[in-house]
């Protein structure tokens, strides 16, 4: 499930306002930008672990729709390991290549990093609505109501991104132009969908300012976007996993401020 799938969901973060679950993520976000070391990362995902369980996804769907950040989390480590500032022993010396102890522990605090900031927004908001996102950030933010429509009618156009990229290519195999040159085929058919993207939008844009959506009024909302207990519970556990995390890693002696001076 994604933020265009509109199933329902039944798990207690499902039904929690997704402005609720946008400041949960930033909080949890934003104290492990700051820092770079491998316990504050560390202890957040063990935390996090617990809070996935209250999303009401199962096991199954949760790995297919996180795999992307757990494929990017250790290739970045790799990265890092490999071409990272180097200081301590040096293991590994080639040409560019200088693996050693500090950039080895700085791949590792890396991977945790990126695993603690993405695993928390993705499992956060495959239970949020577009629609129920728009009404808080309308309602609850008090964003301007052509901003929040505006992002509301993309949102539902990229459900059709996987229709139209089928479409072309049932298209192109009925020409017999798709059955060779598979790299060209596809950079061909990513500019075919950029256009069909741009003319789509010109046109949704052109309806929507004949219906009025534009216009410089106070705009009335179909359903009431509530802010409540809920999401202030919600809030304050973001708060807490970012600050248990920060404690720990100030307590280890690890707490490494990317932002201080050199």
């Amino acid at each position: 499930m994604t933020l265009l799938d509109t199933r329902a969901r039944t798990g207690p973060i499902a039904r929690i306002n997704p402005v609720a679950k946008l400041g949960a993520s930033a909080l949890i976000a934003i104290p492990l930008i700051l820092t770079l070391d491998m316990v504050s990362a560390a202890v957040a995902l063990v935390l996090e672990c617990a809070l996935f369980v209250f999303a009401g996804i199962g096991w199954r769907e949760f790995w297919a729709r996180t795999w992307p950040v757990w494929l990017a989390a250790p290739l970045t480590g790799v990265t890092i390991a490999l071409y990272g500032e180097p200081s301590g022993t040096v293991h590994l010396e080639w040409f560019l290549v200088r693996v050693s102890d500090g950039s080895l522990a700085l791949a590792g605090a890396t991977a945790l990093r990126v695993l603690a900031i993405a695993l928390p927004s993705v499992v956060l908001f495959l239970t949020v609505d577009p629609t129920d996102l728009a009404d808080g950030l309308a309602q609850v933010l008090r964003l301007p109501a052509r901003f929040v429509l505006g992002a509301l009618a993309g949102l539902r156009m990229v459900g059709l991104f996987l229709d139209d990229w089928r479409a072309l290519e049932l298209a192109r195999r009925a020409r017999g132009v798709a059955d060779r040159g598979r790299i060209r085929r596809f950079f061909g058919m990513a500019f075919a969908l950029l256009v069909l993207s741009i003319r789509r939008g010109a046109k949704l844009s052109t309806a929507m300012e004949a219906r009025g959506f534009g216009a410089a009024t106070k705009r009335a909302w179909a359903r009431e976007s509530r802010f409540g207990r809920r999401e202030g519970v919600l809030l304050v556990i973001g708060a807490s996993i970012s600050s248990v995390s920060i404690v720990a890693a100030v307590a280890f002696g690890t707490w490494n401020f990317i932002l201080g001076p050199a």
